[in-house]
Order: structure tokens, then C-alpha cells, then sequence
């Protein structure tokens, strides 16, 4: 049976120290390029070293978040990156990119890899293709119940998150950010498309205006973590490395002690603190079949704090808040209606006497010009950061042996449980006026002060009689102690590094258009165009016509069970066994590379959408340096018209009537989302049309069309347009 671990974020130094000395088992962390978090402060390589170095100390394994999909031209950074990091200690590295997970395998067979959410997992079959790749563990979609989790019946790690930030969309298939501002989330630089307001209209009416329709609340599953403690889950994972050490200190040791206790713990307090520290409200998530009023947060996408109280009066200088829970000097509070806050420097007593606390009625400055009598919450909890600042160091158990034989060399062994160091000292020479006795010896052995170790045990072979100086003594435990430090801070697995060697089994691919549709005029439409390839959204449409040679099934993405909803001919966006199946892969599957196009074709995929986050230069980029490579013509197919599909979220989170596309989401932009519910998963496409010239595109590129509420005519314009 795995132990239990708990995953810790750092985003920095002082975060990775948090995590450590409040109980991780385990941190992840970015270094400056190819982690997911491109705006948190991360770490130079100088800074993975030492870090490597600390976690190990401590015995707390770390991870490296290389988790972006990568570009050709930075492939030989990104081995070298990955080469660094395997040869300093790292334990794992956490990939999206299904190219470089395949390659590194190859490459580096001795090097742990784990598939990062942002791999999308969520069904059985995709998590086998990782298990038979050779990835240790997967991070699971957070779009999963822990029964769903459960029942993949795959011998491979299982990792899930517990708490902190969702992302609404499904990780790895959201290009909102990518789409309407240039910055991917796929590439670290998410601009949080999913924290603004919108509104929602049906036929142009007005349904919901102006709130954080996509705003999630922060996972919490302190309340429900017997469950995940009985489950087969090996690691849970905390998100966070955008945020404070403090954070990262407190819900490290919240979640250390829900383990170490089997979730008996007091919970309400807890999260009452942490209301202080961070709070967008909170959220069982899907992990427990939360509903969607639980999963979302319409009123605001920020910290919002703990409700302390309520305002019951107001002068031009002071605000009378009656108190339901402490407030302290330096305390940071907010006006929940008014949006508005302050640090409160000073509080007054019903006298008008200043205070350092208050726990019923008191008035603070108004600083502010507050006007209405507002709900009050505490944003920041002086007397908590303070604490979080000043946390004990972790101590790690040792047994100590010494060995103080009359006429022998003296021994001194420390052994950690795994590790043991020994040093031998001089010959033990009979005392002549001042013996040292048994429980001197010990009481100077088990003085181990600022190192990272406490004595749990200590054993003493000793004869009467002997002189040692405690001098010596001391020398002789401070070596035997640096030697373990040094073993501990360098644990390494050995570094096997292969020559990777290409097989090309291209077919060329000679079926150079296909086109998307959702109605049945568009499929007729483009029957009558001569499409080689038209994908069909609906199923009951595609079965109507899959008699014919051309039609394929547009496959559902994120299916809990993907074979099973596959048709004769499909194109899908999730990873599982193509070489059982007719399958084109769409641009779901985000190719960036060569080599995530090389393995897709070499597990059985006869056609494969290039990433519709590629420019016109980056697609013939990849198509020249596949050609230059491998030395055969890659068989991929680009989007070159059409409505990309920035979010595919779990669940009716808007309520919208089932495969009705009259609905649409309008930001402060005023621009347009089309938005519906297939009966399964909200779908939200883009404001405006990707349009690529294929005259700009290796003519023997496959290109398609996808077309969403275009009539038959418009799709003939259209058509025409691109091949006059």
C-alpha cells in the first residue's frame, strides 16, 4: 500500500520552507520557463538546486511543474531544462505535452514522470495509454468524483487536488485567455478570462447581467477528507503557487493535520482562519458531486474575507460595526456591499478610548467616506500572519550509537531509518583522575541543536573507567552528522540518458478538406461541396448518415468512457488506444510539435489537427521540421475557418435549455460567445472566426472548416471564398 502524500505548492524560497516545516510530504514548484504559473516568482536553477538540496533534508520529494505545451524551437531548451533537473536529484517532472512525455520516457527511462492535469484524464482508457507509456502517476481531471476515480482500474499513481483555485474549463482544453488576448493558458500565461464579468443573453434578451458567470469558489475538502483518506488515492495535491507563504504555511498544516488525525479535527476553526487568508467561498467540487450553485461564485472572483460583523452606524469620521467575531489592531476589513476596505490602524471603545482589540461593539475611522451600513469581513488576520511568520522547524528522527570501548576506536553512528553514517574516532584510553560516564556521553551525543535532526533513540556501548574530552566527543557527532546531511541533501537516481531512434510509418495523406457541422443543411451543404471529411457534432445525425464513406463522428470530448461512445469513423480530442479505432485527432489533443504528431501517428491516429493556438508561421515551422527530421511528409490537418471552441466546462452551470444555440456570453468588450449545453458539458466557442489563408499553408496540408450556424448558402460563400 502507498503512503499517503501531501503535495504542497511553492512558488518561492520562503513558500518551499513553509510547506516543509508545516508537513508536506511533498512540493511542486516551476522553474523560469515551462511551468504552468508563468507569472509566479519561480526559480532559477541556482534556486532548484537548493531547493532540491532542503526538500531532500527534510525528506520531502520535489516535483518540477514542466508542464507547457512546447514549441519545436524550444524543444532542445526544454531536454536540456529537463537534463539539469534530472541530473541535481529532481524526484519528478510533472508534463502536459503527450510529445515530451512520450520522448523523455524514451529518452530518460529512469526519470519519474507524472501527467499534469492540464493532460486532461478523465477516463479509464486515457489513463492506460500513460500507465503503458511508462508515467509513474496521473493528476485526474477535477471534473471527477472520487468514485469515478476509484473505478479506473489502472495500476498507475493516482493524484487528485483537494483544495484551492478551479479552473471552470476542463484543464488543457480552455483557450479563452489564448483566444481573446494572445496569452494561453497552455502556455503558462492564463489571463483569468474566467474572473470577468458577463452577460448572458438568449435571442439578444438579457437573462443574467454583468456577474462572474464563470467564477468558481475555492475547493475545500477538509470536510469530506475520510472519504479521500479510504480511497486509493496515493497524493493530495494542494493549489497555490501564486499565492503568499503564509497561505501555503496554513493550508499545508491544515490539510497535515486532517491526515495525521483521519479528518478529525476542527474543521469550522480552521476554515475560519483560513476566511482570513484566502477566500473566494468555498466549494466540495465536483470531487463530491457539488451542484452549481456550490460550484460557483457570481457575486465576486476575489478574496472576500470572514464575516465579522455588521455595520450599525456612521459619522463623517467613525464607523460603528457591532462585532460577531474579534477584531484586532492592524487587522485588514472590507465592506462586502461597497466594495471597499482599509487596515485598521485604530479602534475605539463606546467611550471613545483606543483599543488593541474588540469582540462586541467598537468604531473604527472611516476612512473611506462609507455611507450605508455595510456587512464587515476581516481580509487579514494581523495576529495569524504573524504566527504563520514565525513557525516551528521540522525535526527529523534519528538514532544515535556509540560505541566507547576501553583500547578500541571509538564509534559514532546516526541512522534515519534509511540512511546511516559512521565515524570512527580515536583509540578510548583508560581515565586517570576524571572518568566520563554513560550519561554524559549520552546527554553530549543527543545535543544536536540547529541541525535538521532530533534524537529519537540513542544506544551506548560503553566501559567504566575511559576518557573521552567532550571536546572530541562533540567533533566526532558534528562529522557524523554533516556526512548524513550531505547523503540526505544528494539522493540521486541513477542518470541513464538513450538515443532516441525514429520509425516513420506515414501514409500521405491525400484527403485535403473536411468541414464541422452541427445541422443537417450543413451536412448536406458540404456533401454537395465534396468534402473528403465531414465531422458531425450530433450523434443521431451522424447515424442518419455514416453509411457514407465520409462522415465521422465528432466524439464528445472528456468522456468518463470514451470507446464505448465511439462511432465507426471519429474525430476525437482525448487520448486512448487509436490503433483499435478509425480516428482523426482533433485540436483538442494539442499538437505543438513533431514529436506529439510523430507518437500520435505511431499509436494509430491517420490524421491530426495541428493546435489552433499555432500562427501561420509556427504550422509551417512543424511541418518543415518534421519533414527535415523524420524525413516524411506529416499527415495534419489545420483549422483554417471557424468558431474555436475556447471552453468545454462540466455540467449545465447556466441553466441553458439542452442543444439550444440561441444563448451567448458578452463581456465588458461587448464581444460575443456563443454558449450551449449538449446534455453533458457547457461549450463555450469564440467571439469571432479563426481565418487562415491556406495559400500561406504547405499546400499538402490537410485543411478544415468548422461551421456553426452558418446556412447552406453562407457555407457555399465561404467555401468559394477559400479557392477562387
Amino acid at each position: 500500500m502507498h503512503k499517503k502524500e501531501l503535495l504542497a505548492p511553492v512558488g518561492s524560497m520562503e513558500c518551499l520552507r513553509q510547506a516543509i516545516h508545516n508537513g508536506a510530504d511533498a512540493v511542486y514548484l516551476g522553474c523560469k520557463n515551462f511551468g504552468a504559473r508563468k507569472f509566479a516568482p519561480n526559480f532559477t536553477n541556482e534556486e532548484i538546486i537548493e531547493a532540491i538540496k532542503l526538500s531532500h533534508l527534510y525528506g520531502v520529494k520535489i516535483y518540477a511543474t514542466m508542464n507547457t505545451l512546447i514549441k519545436d524551437s524550444e524543444v532542445d531548451d526544454f531536454l536540456n531544462q529537463i537534463e539539469f533537473l534530472y541530473k541535481n536529484g529532481i524526484d519528478a517532472v510533472i508534463v502536459q505535452d503527450f510529445g515530451m512525455i512520450c520522448l523523455l520516457r524514451e529518452k530518460y527511462p529512469n526519470l519519474e514522470i507524472h501527467a499534469s492535469t492540464q493532460a486532461n484524464t478523465s477516463a479509464l482508457e486515457t489513463a492506460k495509454v500513460f500507465y503503458d507509456l511508462g508515467v509513474k502517476r496521473v493528476v485526474f481531471s477535477r471534473e471527477m468524483s472520487i468514485d469515478e476515480i476509484e473505478s479506473i482500474d489502472v495500476p498507475i499513481e493516482k493524484e487528485i487536488f483537494v483544495h484551492g483555485a478551479l479552473c471552470i474549463c476542463y484543464s488543457g482544453c480552455c483557450l479563452m485567455s489564448s483566444m481573446i488576448g494572445g496569452r494561453s493558458g497552455n502556455r503558462g500565461e492564463c489571463a483569468g478570462s474566467c474572473r470577468l464579468p458577463y452577460t448572458l443573453t438568449y435571442n439578444d434578451d438579457i437573462l443574467v447581467e454583468n456577474k462572474y458567470l464563470l467564477s468558481t469558489r475555492e475547493l475545500n475538502t477538509a470536510s469530506y477528507f475520510k472519504r479521500i483518506l479510504d480511497s486509493d488515492v496515493v497524493s493530495y495535491k494542494i493549489e497555490g503557487r501564486m499565492k503568499s507563504p503564509e497561505y501555503v504555511g496554513f493550508i499545508t498544516n491544515y490539510y497535515r493535520n486532517l491526515i495525521d488525525n483521519d479528518g478529525n479535527i476542527d474543521i469550522d476553526q480552521y476554515n475560519n482562519k483560513l476566511k482570513t487568508i484566502f477566500n473566494r467561498e468555498f466549494t466540495k467540487g465536483h470531487l463530491f458531486n457539488c451542484t452549481r450553485e456550490e460550484l460557483m461564485n457570481v457575486k465576486s472572483p476575489n478574496h472576500v474575507g470572514l464575516e465579522i460583523g455588521k455595520v450599525i452606524g456612521i459619522t463623517k469620521n467613525k464607523i460603528k460595526i457591532k462585532l460577531t467575531y474579534p477584531l484586532n489592531q492592524q487587522d485588514g476589513i472590507r465592506f462586502l456591499k461597497s466594495q471597499t476596505g482599509f487596515i485598521v490602524n485604530y479602534i475605539y471603545d463606546e467611550k471613545g478610548k483606543m483599543i488593541s482589540s474588540a469582540t462586541d461593539i467598537c468604531y473604527v475611522d472611516n476612512k473611506v467616506d462609507l455611507k450605508i451600513n455595510d456587512i464587515v469581513t476581516k481580509t487579514q488576520d494581523y495576529k495569524l500572519m504573524n504566527e504563520l511568520k514565525n513557525y516551528s522547524l521540522k525535526k527529523v528522527p534519528i538514532t544515535v550509537k556509540a560505541k566507547c570501548l576501553l583500547g578500541s576506536p571509538l564509534e559514532i553512528e546516526v541512522f534515519d531509518g534509511e540512511n546511516s553514517t559512521k565515524v570512527i574516532g580515536n583509540i578510548v584510553e583508560e581515565s586517570i583522575n576524571a572518568p566520563i560516564s554513560k550519561e554524559r556521553i549520552e546527554e553530549q551525543l543527543v545535543k544536536l541543536g540547529d541541525t535538521p535532526f532530533t534524537c529519537q533513540n540513542i544506544s551506548i556501548e560503553c566501559d567504566n573507567n575511559i576518557f573521552i574530552s567532550i571536546k572530541y566527543l562533540n567533533e566526532l557527532r558534528r562529522q557524523a552528522i554533516l556526512k548524513l546531511v550531505e547523503i540526505r541533501e544528494n539522493k540521486k537516481v541513477p542518470v541513464i540518458i538513450n538515443e532516441v531512434e525514429f520509425k516513420i510509418s506515414n501514409k500521405e495523406n491525400n484527403s485535403l478538406r473536411s468541414a464541422s457541422v452541427y445541422r443537417k443543411d450543413q451536412l448536406e451543404a458540404c456533401l454537395k461541396l465534396d468534402f473528403d471529411r465531414i465531422y458531425v457534432v450530433d450523434k443521431k445525425l451522424y447515424e442518419e448518415y455514416k453509411h457514407l464513406n465520409n462522415i465521422y463522428y465528432k466524439v464528445p470530448r472528456c468522456m468518463r468512457n470514451i470507446t464505448t461512445n465511439l462511432g465507426e469513423k471519429n474525430i476525437c480530442s482525448d487520448y486512448f488506444n487509436f490503433k483499435e479505432y478509425n480516428v482523426v485527432g482533433d485540436y483538442g489533443l494539442n499538437v505543438y510539435n513533431i514529436y506529439t504528431l510523430y507518437y500520435l501517428n505511431k499509436m494509430g491516429l491517420s490524421l491530426t489537427n495541428l493546435s489552433v493556438e499555432l500562427s501561420e508561421v509556427d504550422i509551417n515551422n512543424l511541418i518543415n521540421n518534421y519533414k527535415q527530421l523524420f524525413k516524411s511528409y506529416p499527415n495534419c490537418e489545420i483549422l483554417v475557418y471557424g468558431l474555436v471552441e475556447n471552453m468545454i466546462i462540466k455540467d449545465n452551470i447556466l441553466n441553458l435549455k439542452e442543444n439550444d444555440y440561441n444563448y451567448n456570453l458578452i463581456d465588458a468588450r461587448k464581444r460575443k460567445f456563443p454558449i450551449y449545453f449538449d446534455g453533458v458539458n457547457t461549450h463555450i466557442l469564440n467571439y469571432q472566426n479563426r481565418k487562415i489563408n491556406p495559400l500561406n499553408i504547405d499546400e499538402r496540408a490537410a485543411i478544415r472548416f468548422d461551421f456553426y450556424d452558418e446556412d447552406a448558402s453562407q457555407i457555399k460563400q465561404i467555401v468559394n471564398s477559400y479557392f477562387k
